[in-house]
């Protein structure tokens, strides 16, 4: 498969590796923002090959993790509206909330419709005519353009039975919040490749500048994130404090303009909590009043509460990198895939799923 089976060679990564255990011992954290980064470097066994000394944190980069307990119970509530049908992605279905998850309210009748787009949701809209098709809009900026195309193509339509609940979030807020606390101690970013195809790698530059920090976007396969420590150890061996692109087969310096203007033309910046971050200025993502009618939050009045995290749960300590999931008293305890405490043992891309399914207990 072009440009992915290829950065999964040995001819390829075995260089790599022998560079990567060159660099001198010495203590160094690097954190990871995106989830999928952390279940690809479990997946292909990287952090046992990594030099002494070389740290990997997990960040906030699950859209799942990250959605406050407030924003699930609203979640939940919706699903049980008389007359509503609500679309989601997978991932959702058994994040818990206070009231219960997705998954058990559609046990008790709520209708919960999985979806792999939401142009799925739209569909569905003209699917049911009788009923008002709420799809659960969660995501980093790689999924918002999706979202917002499908409102436009909601408004030319003129389908009055389709809204969105909007949790959308941006990636920039919450690495600032990060990088302000001394004792996270980090020594360099790698950056999502996902996130940067939209707001392109020059998104970090302000990071790097304020915190003399190494940042590198890198791709998903093995070759691309050796390739991507390697670049971050450079830069912190050398003094040096840039932003770079490992991934430039998906990632340009300034994104992609064109969605990030469909974005800018559907949704407005609002404050929006964070699991374990509390309420981050203009971190989230509202659609513009022009848009209203496809609003579900205004459609359906809906107030998010302030939930307080489950007893015991670290969830949202482990998303800001101040401990590990082997630290928390409920992983792989009370807490299992089987029967989730908190979001980040359910997400495909969640900190806890990861070390779960790959034995680091």
């Amino acid at each position: 498969m072009k440009y992915l089976s290829e950065f999964r060679d040995s001819a390829l990564t075995k260089p790599l590796v022998a560079e990567l255990q060159r660099f001198p011992a010495r203590p160094i954290r690097i954190m990871e923002i995106c989830g999928t980064h952390t279940m690809a470097i479990f997946h292909h066994g990287l952090r046992s090959i990594l030099p002494e000394g070389l740290q990997l944190i997990s960040g906030p980069g699950c859209p799942v993790c990250v959605t406050a307990a407030g924003h699930i119970d609203a979640f939940v509530d919706i699903a049980q509206q008389d007359k509503v049908r609500v679309a989601i992605f997978g991932d959702l279905m058994r994040v818990p909330g206070s009231n219960g998850s997705l998954s058990q309210a559609a046990a008790h009748g709520a209708q919960v419709e999985m979806v792999y787009s939401p142009m799925d949701a739209l569909e569905l809209a003209e699917k049911h005519p009788g009923e008002l098709i709420v799809f659960l809009s969660v995501g980093f900026e790689t999924t918002t353009p999706g979202v917002a195309a499908t409102i436009l193509e909601a408004n030319r339509r003129e389908t009055s039975n389709f809204a969105v609940y909007s949790t959308h979030k941006v990636i920039p807020p919450p690495l600032e919040l990060l990088l302000a606390d001394p004792d996270l101690e980090l020594n360099g970013l790698l950056c999502p490749g996902h996130v940067s195809t939209i707001i392109g790698a020059q998104a970090y530059q302000t990071v790097a500048d304020k915190y003399q920090l190494p940042c590198v976007v890198a791709g998903f396969e093995p070759a691309d994130i050796l390739r991507a420590l390697i670049m971050l150890l450079r830069q912190i061996h050398e003094e040096r404090y840039e932003v770079e692109n490992g991934y430039n087969r998906a990632v340009t310096w300034q994104g992609n303009q064109r969605a990030c203007a469909l974005v800018d033309k559907v949704f407005i910046p609002e404050d929006s909590p964070w699991r374990g971050m509390g309420i981050l200025p203009g971190s989230g993502l509202a659609i513009r009043e022009t848009y209203s009618q496809f609003d579900a939050s205004k459609r359906l009045d809906i107030t998010m509460q302030d939930i307080a995290e489950p007893k015991g749960c670290l969830c949202g300590e482990i998303l800001c990198g101040k401990f590990a999931p082997p630290d928390c008293p409920l992983f792989a305890k009370a807490c299992t895939p089987a029967n989730p405490i908190g979001p980040c043992m359910v997400s495909s891309e969640g900190t806890c799923a990861a070390y779960f399914r790959y034995g680091e207990k």
